[in-house]
């Protein structure tokens, strides 16, 4: 191992670490409202053909890419140059800035589940007209929203120091299944709201003539993003796999990870959303409206909160560390 830093202790480390930088705040917080904006069911079509036909072939090839060389980005697309005559070496060095320039805004929106994790803890012990006002807070105030990105990237800061195995796979495979048994126990419940006929309706039902030249633009941007391609995340998880590992199997089923989770999210998010008809579907802020509110109505909601976006903080700290790590 030339990276000096390990390799994945066993290939669920790996499923965990891979799906949990691809399922993170991209599904969660950006699917809803870029599906909102875009119609619907058309827009849920053409995004799961750009996820297969697009998104899990350079997903793979990313993959190989840091299995084969075992080295970061920069000096992997420079082996990759010297050994194809192609003028390779310049896609490393953008994938690099385009990580720096992911992580700077990823890391408010980070900061963001940091400050709800705080609500809801305060919860516990005072008030909670605060968990629902939560965001408008955080809009007012750029000072607050400095101080949680700071917190945000100091932490990633400090689990990349201590490798893959101890920082990253070890407490990002204890979290993660409990984040998913979550999202599933949210979605049953949202899908209970009178709602839900309506939501179906409008993720499943295609009506293609809300689709535009943006919607594409949208939908590959999206997919690109939520599979953390193109941003060197996947080259330097894959500098990591074991030789036994399979790259275009673990890919694949990445990326069907991410497409089943992303629609999920939407069965979550959407069914709240109608019922609060006051907020619109295109506000990016849909998830930190919509979910505390919803939380705050049914039995145990702070608790289930609380749990709930630590769970998604620790899912945007792992993408966060892959973008670090690139």
């Amino acid at each position: 191992m030339i990276r000096g830093k390990g390799a994945w202790r066993t290939r669920f480390g790996f499923y965990v670490v891979a799906i949990g930088s691809a399922c993170g705040l991209g599904n969660l917080w950006r699917f809803p409202y870029v599906l909102g904006e875009n119609g619907g069911g058309a827009f849920v079509l053409l995004y799961v053909l750009i996820a297969f036909v697009l998104g899990a072939p350079l997903l793979i090839g990313e993959l190989i890419l840091g299995k084969s060389t075992r080295q970061a980005v920069i000096p992997a697309t420079k082996e990759l140059e010297r050994k194809s005559s192609l003028p390779l070496r310049w896609a490393g060095r953008l994938a690099v800035l385009m990580s720096v320039v992911v992580l700077s805004y990823y890391s408010v929106i980070a900061g963001w589940v940091i400050h709800f994790i705080v609500q809801f803890a305060l919860g516990l012990f005072s008030t909670k007209e605060s968990i629902a006002d939560g965001l408008s807070v955080l809009m007012g105030s750029g000072g607050l929203q400095w101080a949680l990105t700071s917190v945000h990237l100091l932490i990633v800061l400090i689990v990349v120091g201590k490798g893959v195995q101890e920082g990253l796979e070890r407490w990002i495979s204890s979290i993660m299944p409990l984040f998913a048994i979550l999202v599933c126990v949210l979605v049953y419940r949202s899908l209970s709201l009178p709602s839900t006929p309506d939501v179906l309706r409008f993720l499943f039902y295609p009506d293609f003539s809300k689709l535009t030249l943006q919607s594409l633009i949208h939908a590959v941007g999206h997919v690109l993003f939520t599979l953390s391609v193109g941003f060197g995340t996947m080259v330097t998880f894959g500098s990591y796999m074991r030789e036994e590992d399979h790259a275009p199997t673990a890919g694949f089923r990445v990326a069907v990870v991410d497409t089943v989770v992303s629609l999920g999210v939407g069965l979550l998010v959407f069914p709240i959303a109608f019922q609060a008809s006051n907020t619109p579907l295109t506000d990016p802020g849909l998830l930190f409206e919509v979910l505390p509110k919803f939380l705050l109505e049914i039995p145990g909601g702070v608790i289930f909160g609380l749990v709930f976006f630590v769970s998604l903080y620790l899912a945007a700290l792992n993408a966060s560390i892959g973008l670090f790590e690139a």
